[in-house]
């Protein structure tokens, strides 16, 4: 276990960095906008689970691997950013589609299908990976035990808070997008503001660090 004078730091750190605006909350705010607050719930658990992931990933080596061969980084970036890419294509789309009336601008879906989304896009993203190959490490202490299981130990305190800090987003936004939805067409506009984030973040994904 994570030496317990080590915990408080490392949690308030996390939340932190859970807060500052990045793919993960954006794409969470976005889609409890755009399709209520089960959807949000379903990514924010979608991307904690990405983040015990990463954990794994870095405990085992497979992270220092990744970050020692562009070629493997490049290719992953690049299927992270083609994810994001469809997801974004899929709510405009969605915007697109014909509306009836307020109701259906919230089509049902199962809330298992967004966390899988929010675990994909989360676990093949690089930049993640290495960041928890460079945050984890600074927490282990080695007369604490074995540093693997520390890690492992630390990445589900990390997934714990993702879940509590994207969950009170996907609660908030999916609140008042149910109140702009009652507006017949406010629901195409969500949809559009929710594909222009993915797509966006796509983008930024793909070109990140390409002039390095």
């Amino acid at each position: 276990m994570p030496s317990l004078d080590t915990l408080p730091a490392f949690l308030a750190i996390s939340i932190v960095v859970t807060l500052a605006p990045g793919p993960d909350n954006l794409m969470v705010l976005g889609q409890s906008l755009a399709r209520g607050r089960l959807a949000g719930f379903g990514l924010a658990l979608g991307c904690a689970l990405g983040c015990f992931t990463h954990t794994l990933w870095a405990a085992l080596g497979v992270s220092a691997a990744l970050a020692s061969s562009p070629t493997a980084f490049l290719m992953l970036k690049l299927a992270g950013a083609a994810w994001l890419a469809w997801l974004g294509w899929q709510a405009l789309r969605n915007a697109a589609a014909p509306r009836l009336d307020a109701a259906a601008t919230r089509p049902a879906e199962p809330w298992l299908r967004y966390l899988r989304r929010g675990l994909i896009a989360n676990a093949i993203n690089p930049k993640v990976a290495l960041f928890f190959l460079a945050f984890l490490p600074q927490f282990v202490r080695p007369a604490a035990g074995s540093a693997t299981l520390q890690m492992v130990a630390l990445g589900a305190v990390f997934a714990a808070q993702t879940v509590l800090v994207f969950g009170a987003i996907a609660l908030a936004a999916g609140s008042v997008g149910r109140l702009i939805a009652r507006r017949p067409a406010a629901g195409a506009w969500l949809d559009r503001g929710a594909g222009l984030i993915f797509l966006g973040l796509a983008l930024r994904l793909a070109l990140d660090g390409a002039h390095d």
